[in-house]
């Protein structure tokens, strides 16, 4: 299997990996970090996806990954500073160097346990660097090797981003399905 992992930048694509089964579904859309929440909170069902659609013609969301041509993950990265990770309470700055968060990977069913995931946050920390990111955070869970709820493994696990060369950076009082997450920074100088 030789999956490429590409921008985001056609919004067929981001839907198939975010988007909802049905049209009137007010799914995430993978919008809760990068949006203030007044604004995420009054996004219903199709105004979600248009918002994702105008964002898009801004440049890419994240990185995409394909099996041919077809999209078989997602992993959300962008600015800390363009993110509620600049203001969140539970997730701490662990100093002011101007990184980027990778906050969401997800992987279509039927693609799973197929390494896609590792292949994802490669391609993210890539796309970081390659629009000038000194550092990469992300805040994955701390799971110790106990089963994740698969709607709430978006944020990643540590083992996958420790993998990936990202190192703990600092804990945060952030909680998700029952497991700690952990800030885990990767430098690309």
């Amino acid at each position: 299997m030789a999956i490429e992992v590409r921008p985001a930048t056609v919004f067929e694509d981001v839907r198939a990996l975010v988007g909802p089964k049905r049209p009137d579904a007010s799914v995430c859309w993978c919008l809760s970090y990068r949006i203030p929440s007044k604004l995420n909170n009054e996004l219903h069902g199709p105004a979600r996806g248009e918002h994702v659609r105008s964002l898009l013609e801004q440049g890419p969301l994240g990185v995409l990954a394909y099996d041919g041509d077809e999209p078989v993950g997602w992993a959300a990265v962008a600015p800390r500073a363009d993110t509620s990770f600049a203001r969140n309470r539970k997730i701490p700055h662990v100093d002011d160097l101007p990184v980027w968060s990778l906050w969401c990977i997800r992987v279509r069913p039927g693609h799973r346990g197929t390494g896609i995931s590792h292949t994802l946050i490669e391609g993210a920390v890539d796309f970081a660097r390659d629009r000038g990111a000194p550092a990469i955070e992300a805040y994955p869970l701390d799971n110790q090797g106990a089963k994740v709820d698969l709607t709430m493994a978006y944020a990643g696990i540590r083992k996958n981003f420790e993998a990936a060369g990202f190192v703990w950076a600092a804990d945060t009082t952030s909680v998700l399905a029952g497991h700690p997450r952990v800030l885990m920074r990767r430098a690309l100088g």
